[in-house]
Protein backbone atom coordinates (compact mmCIF):
# COMPACT_ATOMS: atom_id res chain seq x y z
CA UNK A 1 0.00 0.00 0.00
CA UNK A 2 0.86 3.06 -0.77
CA UNK A 3 -0.12 7.32 0.64
CA UNK A 4 2.07 9.80 -1.17
CA UNK A 5 -0.17 12.87 0.43
CA UNK A 6 0.23 12.93 4.35
CA UNK A 7 1.17 15.80 6.73
CA UNK A 8 3.17 16.10 10.10
CA UNK A 9 3.69 18.61 12.72
CA UNK A 10 6.24 20.01 10.35
CA UNK A 11 3.21 21.69 8.82
CA UNK A 12 -0.35 21.68 10.31
CA UNK A 13 -0.76 17.53 11.38
CA UNK A 14 -0.15 16.06 14.54
CA UNK A 15 2.60 13.64 14.42
CA UNK A 16 6.13 13.56 14.36
CA UNK A 17 7.09 12.27 11.28
CA UNK A 18 8.42 8.93 12.62
CA UNK A 19 5.36 8.50 14.69
CA UNK A 20 3.35 8.84 11.33
CA UNK A 21 5.78 6.61 9.05
CA UNK A 22 5.42 3.79 11.97
CA UNK A 23 1.35 4.04 12.20
CA UNK A 24 1.35 3.58 8.24
CA UNK A 25 3.72 0.74 9.13
CA UNK A 26 1.28 -1.24 11.76
CA UNK A 27 -1.44 -0.53 8.42
CA UNK A 28 0.55 -2.09 6.05
CA UNK A 29 1.72 0.58 4.16
CA UNK A 30 5.22 0.01 2.59
CA UNK A 31 5.83 3.46 0.68
CA UNK A 32 4.81 7.09 2.31
CA UNK A 33 5.11 9.90 1.21
CA UNK A 34 5.18 13.07 3.68
CA UNK A 35 4.39 16.03 1.92
CA UNK A 36 3.83 19.00 4.39
CA UNK A 37 2.46 22.21 3.50
CA UNK A 38 5.04 24.45 1.71
CA UNK A 39 5.66 28.02 0.86
CA UNK A 40 8.72 29.65 0.32
CA UNK A 41 9.10 30.24 3.94
CA UNK A 42 9.48 26.85 4.95
CA UNK A 43 10.34 24.83 2.10
CA UNK A 44 13.96 24.07 2.55
CA UNK A 45 13.15 22.97 6.16
CA UNK A 46 10.33 20.50 5.41
CA UNK A 47 12.95 18.40 2.83
CA UNK A 48 15.72 18.58 4.85
CA UNK A 49 13.57 17.45 8.39
CA UNK A 50 12.07 14.68 6.55
CA UNK A 51 14.88 13.45 5.03
CA UNK A 52 16.34 13.29 8.59
CA UNK A 53 14.23 10.48 9.22
CA UNK A 54 15.25 7.82 6.28
CA UNK A 55 16.80 5.96 8.43
CA UNK A 56 13.46 5.31 10.88
CA UNK A 57 11.57 4.34 7.96
CA UNK A 58 13.66 1.73 6.71
CA UNK A 59 13.88 0.43 10.15
CA UNK A 60 9.99 -0.10 9.77
CA UNK A 61 9.68 -1.06 6.06
CA UNK A 62 8.70 1.85 4.76
CA UNK A 63 9.69 3.40 1.58
CA UNK A 64 10.15 7.01 2.80
CA UNK A 65 9.01 9.67 -0.35
CA UNK A 66 10.60 13.25 1.03
CA UNK A 67 7.84 16.00 -0.13
CA UNK A 68 6.45 18.80 -0.10
CA UNK A 69 2.35 20.48 -0.62
CA UNK A 70 3.04 23.82 -2.48
CA UNK A 71 0.12 25.50 -1.01
CA UNK A 72 -1.47 28.45 -1.76
CA UNK A 73 1.49 29.42 -3.73
CA UNK A 74 0.69 32.04 -6.95
CA UNK A 75 0.12 30.53 -9.51
CA UNK A 76 3.05 32.47 -11.45
CA UNK A 77 5.02 30.79 -8.72
CA UNK A 78 4.18 27.08 -8.55
CA UNK A 79 6.83 25.81 -11.58
CA UNK A 80 9.73 28.04 -9.64
CA UNK A 81 9.26 26.46 -6.44
CA UNK A 82 8.86 22.98 -7.75
CA UNK A 83 11.80 22.90 -9.45
CA UNK A 84 13.49 24.18 -6.54
CA UNK A 85 11.99 21.53 -4.08
CA UNK A 86 13.33 18.96 -6.44
CA UNK A 87 16.48 20.36 -6.87
CA UNK A 88 16.63 20.78 -3.13
CA UNK A 89 16.54 16.59 -2.37
CA UNK A 90 12.16 16.27 -3.24
CA UNK A 91 11.27 12.36 -4.33
CA UNK A 92 7.64 14.09 -5.15
CA UNK A 93 6.35 17.70 -5.40
CA UNK A 94 2.87 18.17 -4.81
CA UNK A 95 0.25 21.11 -5.72
CA UNK A 96 -2.53 22.25 -3.53
CA UNK A 97 -5.36 22.39 -6.02
CA UNK A 98 -8.32 24.45 -6.09
CA UNK A 99 -10.93 22.50 -4.21
CA UNK A 100 -13.96 23.80 -3.76
CA UNK A 101 -13.83 24.15 0.18
CA UNK A 102 -11.19 26.80 0.49
CA UNK A 103 -10.24 30.31 -1.54
CA UNK A 104 -7.40 28.47 -3.42
CA UNK A 105 -5.97 31.36 -6.40
CA UNK A 106 -7.68 30.50 -9.27
CA UNK A 107 -5.21 29.45 -12.35
CA UNK A 108 -3.25 26.96 -9.60
CA UNK A 109 -4.23 23.93 -11.20
CA UNK A 110 -3.48 25.37 -14.47
CA UNK A 111 -0.13 26.44 -13.57
CA UNK A 112 0.47 22.81 -11.67
CA UNK A 113 -0.59 20.78 -14.52
CA UNK A 114 1.51 22.91 -16.80
CA UNK A 115 4.67 22.27 -14.44
CA UNK A 116 6.77 18.86 -15.60
CA UNK A 117 8.25 19.33 -11.80
CA UNK A 118 4.63 18.67 -10.41
CA UNK A 119 3.80 14.75 -9.53
CA UNK A 120 0.47 14.97 -8.28
CA UNK A 121 -2.63 17.93 -8.18
CA UNK A 122 -4.02 17.43 -4.84
CA UNK A 123 -7.98 17.71 -4.99
CA UNK A 124 -7.97 19.97 -7.91
CA UNK A 125 -11.61 20.65 -7.32
CA UNK A 126 -14.02 21.30 -10.48
CA UNK A 127 -11.01 20.73 -12.96
CA UNK A 128 -11.23 21.80 -16.56
CA UNK A 129 -10.87 19.65 -19.38
CA UNK A 130 -7.92 21.74 -20.81
CA UNK A 131 -6.16 21.76 -17.43
CA UNK A 132 -6.37 17.44 -17.49
CA UNK A 133 -4.79 17.12 -20.71
CA UNK A 134 -1.82 19.62 -19.43
CA UNK A 135 -1.76 17.00 -16.55
CA UNK A 136 -1.80 13.88 -19.08
CA UNK A 137 1.00 15.78 -21.52
CA UNK A 138 3.32 16.72 -18.60
CA UNK A 139 2.78 13.11 -16.82
CA UNK A 140 1.12 14.44 -14.05
CA UNK A 141 -1.15 12.75 -11.68
CA UNK A 142 -4.46 13.75 -10.23
CA UNK A 143 -6.01 13.23 -6.73
CA UNK A 144 -8.53 11.26 -5.99
CA UNK A 145 -8.66 11.96 -1.86
CA UNK A 146 -10.33 10.97 1.55
CA UNK A 147 -10.08 14.13 2.46
CA UNK A 148 -13.95 15.37 3.59
CA UNK A 149 -14.89 18.59 2.01
CA UNK A 150 -12.33 18.26 -0.60
CA UNK A 151 -13.72 14.62 -1.58
CA UNK A 152 -16.91 16.57 -2.68
CA UNK A 153 -15.43 16.44 -6.77
CA UNK A 154 -13.85 13.39 -7.04
CA UNK A 155 -16.17 11.88 -9.52
CA UNK A 156 -16.05 15.01 -11.71
CA UNK A 157 -12.15 14.66 -11.31
CA UNK A 158 -12.08 10.84 -12.25
CA UNK A 159 -14.46 11.64 -14.83
CA UNK A 160 -11.43 14.85 -16.06
CA UNK A 161 -8.82 11.87 -16.05
CA UNK A 162 -10.43 9.33 -17.77
CA UNK A 163 -11.13 11.86 -20.52
CA UNK A 164 -7.61 12.54 -20.79
CA UNK A 165 -5.72 9.72 -20.14
CA UNK A 166 -4.26 10.92 -16.85
CA UNK A 167 -2.60 8.65 -13.70
CA UNK A 168 -4.40 9.12 -10.82
CA UNK A 169 -3.30 8.47 -7.53
CA UNK A 170 -5.61 7.40 -4.00
CA UNK A 171 -4.06 10.39 -1.14
CA UNK A 172 -5.67 10.26 2.18
CA UNK A 173 -4.11 14.13 2.83
CA UNK A 174 -3.85 12.38 6.39
CA UNK A 175 -3.26 15.56 8.99
CA UNK A 176 -4.19 12.78 12.09
CA UNK A 177 -3.70 9.31 13.14
CA UNK A 178 -7.40 8.79 12.15
CA UNK A 179 -7.18 9.89 8.81
CA UNK A 180 -4.70 7.24 7.83
CA UNK A 181 -6.84 4.35 5.59
CA UNK A 182 -6.97 0.86 6.05
CA UNK A 183 -7.19 -1.26 2.42
CA UNK A 184 -10.52 -1.25 2.60
CA UNK A 185 -10.69 2.63 3.14
CA UNK A 186 -8.57 3.02 0.30
CA UNK A 187 -11.02 0.54 -1.53
CA UNK A 188 -13.84 2.43 -0.74
CA UNK A 189 -12.39 5.58 -1.64
CA UNK A 190 -11.74 4.56 -5.30
CA UNK A 191 -15.57 3.10 -5.71
CA UNK A 192 -17.05 5.86 -4.01
CA UNK A 193 -15.27 7.98 -6.62
CA UNK A 194 -16.81 5.89 -9.23
CA UNK A 195 -13.60 3.52 -10.48
CA UNK A 196 -14.07 0.34 -12.73
CA UNK A 197 -12.29 -2.42 -10.97
CA UNK A 198 -9.50 -2.42 -13.09
CA UNK A 199 -9.22 1.39 -12.97
CA UNK A 200 -9.17 0.49 -8.64
CA UNK A 201 -6.21 -1.82 -9.44
CA UNK A 202 -4.10 0.73 -11.13
CA UNK A 203 -4.64 3.25 -8.92
CA UNK A 204 -4.03 1.51 -5.40
CA UNK A 205 -1.35 -0.34 -6.93
CA UNK A 206 2.50 0.75 -5.76
CA UNK A 207 3.55 0.73 -9.10
CA UNK A 208 3.29 3.96 -8.25
CA UNK A 209 6.32 4.32 -7.55
CA UNK A 210 7.33 3.14 -11.18
CA UNK A 211 5.74 5.82 -12.40
CA UNK A 212 7.50 8.50 -10.26
CA UNK A 213 10.79 6.79 -11.35
CA UNK A 214 10.46 6.82 -15.31
CA UNK A 215 12.27 9.20 -16.08
CA UNK A 216 9.90 12.19 -15.91
CA UNK A 217 12.50 15.16 -16.45
CA UNK A 218 11.27 18.32 -15.37
CA UNK A 219 14.15 20.29 -16.90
Amino acid sequence: MYDLHTHTLLSDGELLPTELIRRAAVLGYTVLGISDHADPSNLSGIIASVAAVRDCADAYGVELLCGVELTHVPPAMIDRLARRAKEEGADIVIVHGETVVEPVAPGTNRAACRSRAVDILAHPGLLSAEDAANAAKNGTALEITARCGHNRTNGHVLAMARAAGCRVAIGSDAHAPGDLMTRDARRAVARGAGMSPEEEETALSTDILAWLRSGRDYI
